[in-house]
C-alpha cells in the first residue's frame, strides 16, 4: 500500500514537472527572446515580449527609469 502511495505521489509530481515545463517561457511575458534571465529586462520596445511593439518617447522614458521610479516598501 505505501509503495503505490509513493509510486502514485511520484508519477504525479513528474507529470506536474512536465506541465510546469510546457508552460510560457522561464524567463516571463515582458521579456523578448535573447534578453537576459534575471528580475530586469533591458528598455526600449525591443525588449518586449510584445512583437510589433512601438513605444512613444515619453514610453521609453518611463520604461529606462524602471525600477528606480517605483517607491520602496520601507516605511
Amino acid at each position: 500500500m505505501l509503495a503505490k502511495l509513493a509510486l502514485l505521489g511520484a508519477v504525479g509530481f513528474a507529470g506536474y514537472k512536465l506541465y510546469q515545463n510546457s508552460q510560457v517561457d522561464q524567463n516571463g511575458v515582458a521579456f523578448a527572446d535573447g534578453e537576459p534571465k534575471g528580475a530586469f529586462r533591458n528598455a526600449g520596445a525591443e525588449a518586449t515580449g510584445t512583437k510589433g511593439d512601438t513605444m512613444t518617447d515619453q514610453d521609453e522614458a518611463l520604461d529606462a527609469t524602471f525600477p528606480a521610479s517605483d517607491a520602496t516598501a520601507k516605511y
